[in-house]
């Protein structure tokens, strides 16, 4: 099987400057909280946080719900926030969301946090 870009690169890096703009300009003047589902979204992470021009505060959480390559349906915690999100605005970063079980999990522990 021979495999292409479906996005090329550029495509991709000119959205994630879109997208850092947006930030920005939603977010000047407050400290954001932004967590990366890790693994598969960091390298996405990376580039965004640095296209962002306001302050960030950076924290990254460990979830799983896959055994091999199907969903189990159960879906733990691995690695959590470092930090507090008490009172604090929440951006959340994820790679692929398909049944939508991973990020309905998250946003309930997220806001358990009260953010």
């Amino acid at each position: 099987m021979r495999l292409s870009p479906f996005i090329s690169e550029e495509k991709i890096q000119k959205r994630i400057t879109e997208i850092g703009a947006e930030l920005t300009d939603r977010f000047k003047g407050q400290t954001p909280v932004m967590v990366a589902v890790l693994k598969g979204s960091f390298m996405f992470y990376a580039d965004l946080i640095r296209a962002v021009d306001t302050d960030i505060t950076c924290d990254f959480c460990g979830l799983s719900s896959y055994h091999g390559a199907s969903s189990t349906g159960d879906v733990k915690i691995n690695l959590d926030l470092s930090r507090s999100i008490r009172d604090r605005h929440v951006i959340v970063v994820e790679d692929i969301v398909d049944t939508g079980l991973t990020m309905n999990f998250l946003k309930k522990h997220l806001e358990s946090h009260k953010p």
